[in-house]
């Protein structure tokens, strides 16, 4: 019965990761999350007893868990910083494109909506942030970047920033054009 129990729960924070980046919290109801993760529905509160914001917050988390993966495993496979940077615009501007541009940064939605009166959801969001500004700074320092830190949270912004723009504009352009800020910041 547990495999069950999981596989439900899985599907639950899958079709709410799904529904919230393209949506935003306010924009997702926890009836489409039900039906979406094709779950019966008592088990939405068996699953996640505080409700939308504790099966938000797990989303949130396994979204910036997998963004964080590919930041680093796209380290690994480039010779410097802006060639990852580059990897990772690449990454997350195909993402969108697939998605007919309803996705874009999992996390900057739910940021922009609840940031101000939601703590618990705007703790998760900046932990996020945090975790994917710590691993651009950690190439930083590698490729021998003074200031990673700053920089880091420079980049961050402009991937972010780029994203936004691309989804709003239904465009690549504003990832090529963050493309090439990022290789002047990076004095490339």
């Amino acid at each position: 019965m547990a495999v069950k129990g999981d596989q439900t729960r899985t599907r639950l924070i899958d079709a709410a990761r799904t529904l919230v980046e393209a949506r935003g919290y306010f924009g997702t109801g926890l009836n489409e999350v039900i039906e979406a993760g094709r779950a019966p529905r008592g088990s939405l509160y068996h699953h996640f007893p505080g409700g939308k914001d504790q099966l938000t917050a797990e989303a949130l988390s396994v979204s910036a868990r997998e963004i964080d993966e590919l930041i680093r495993s796209l380290a690994d496979g480039v010779t410097d910083t802006r060639e990852l940077i580059e990897a990772v615009l690449d990454a997350l501007a195909d993402r969108m494109e697939e998605a007919g541009y309803a996705k874009g940064c999992p996390i900057a939605t739910v940021a922009l909506e609840v940031a101000a009166t939601n703590a618990s959801l705007q703790q998760v969001c900046a932990e996020a942030y945090d975790g994917w500004e710590r691993a651009l700074a950690d190439r930083l320092v590698a490729d021998g970047h003074g200031h990673a830190e700053d920089l880091a949270c420079s980049l961050l912004a402009l991937i972010e920033g780029a994203l936004v723009l691309a989804r709003a504009r239904r465009s690549r352009v504003p990832i090529e054009r963050a493309r090439r800020s990022a290789a002047v910041l990076l004095g490339a």
